[in-house]
């Protein structure tokens, strides 16, 4: 089994991308289960018809932990199996911690003991607290995806999760396993990720066009691939999620200093 996080900067799009690629995969046949490390509890909505998943958090909370793994565990589309960790009461406690909870619960309860090809976990933001990093920290996560756009935030994001990947590469064995850059219509934005990619030793596995149909999807509470298997968007999802399966190259990344990437803004001349 394959384990994977997604990372990227809060609000680049990383659980809609992670959805849509979730959903290539099983359209290929892979059993895939997603765990969504947001406390917003919106890394499954797309896979399961915009059901409102009840988070383990929740569950430990109302029911204590005399729980099974199907009161926290629903099936998706393409037979995809979904979690929400979920996140503490508003105000009160460390929504990192809660990843923890869960991710520990789940191995209790025999979550990763099910015949799967991949496991993916949805992981907000940046690295910036123990808790969201613990998936490359532990070593639940060893192949790590990062999406990315060709905006000085995203980027910067970015290269702080490279830095994090360093960190622990060495107690975990996680790897880099590529960008995905998932447009926001930039100038020179193919080429500045390319570019980036370079810097920081990997690849960028695939570009994905901005298109309007993934927002019509999501209204409709689906994947693109679910909602329209016959659009051109679809098949980017489809080409991102072959890219992944078919992905050898992972690598401990080389993070830029802050200058260096301030650099790469101007050359592709959108720094202000």
């Amino acid at each position: 089994m394959r384990k994977i996080a997604i990372y990227g900067k809060g609000g680049i799009g990383k659980s809609t991308t992670t959805q849509n690629t979730v959903a290539g995969l099983a359209e290929m046949g892979k059993k895939v289960m997603v765990i969504g490390c947001d406390p917003k509890a919106d890394s499954t909505r797309l896979l399961l018809g915009g059901l409102v998943q009840k988070t383990v958090l929740d569950t430990l909370r109302e029911e204590g932990e005399d729980i099974e793994l199907d009161d926290v565990m629903k099936d998706g589309y393409g037979a995809t199996r979904c979690v929400e960790s979920g996140g503490p009461e508003p105000g009160v406690g460390c929504a990192g911690r809660g990843i923890i909870t869960s991710i520990n619960m789940l191995e209790q309860l025999g979550a990763y003991e099910q015949d799967l090809d991949y496991t993916f976990y949805d992981v907000l933001g940046d690295v910036v607290c123990g808790g969201f990093a613990m998936p490359i920290r532990e070593g639940k996560a060893e192949e790590i995806y990062i999406v990315v756009s060709g905006e000085m935030m995203a980027m910067y994001a970015a290269n702080n999760i490279c830095k994090g990947i360093v960190k622990y590469a060495d107690a975990g064995g996680v790897r880099l396993g590529g960008l995905i850059c998932n447009s926001r219509k930039v100038d020179n934005e193919f080429e500045m990720i390319q570019e980036l990619a370079n810097k920081l030793g990997t690849q960028m596995i695939h570009f994905v066009p901005r298109e309007n149909m993934v927002q019509q999807a999501e209204i409709h509470r689906k994947t693109v691939i679910d909602f329209k298997p016959e659009h051109a968007q679809a098949d980017e999802y489809r080409t991102l999620a072959a890219k992944i399966d078919e992905n050898k190259m992972k690598v401990i990344p080389t993070p830029l200093e802050i200058e260096d990437l301030e650099k790469l803004l101007i050359d592709f001349g959108i720094a202000n």
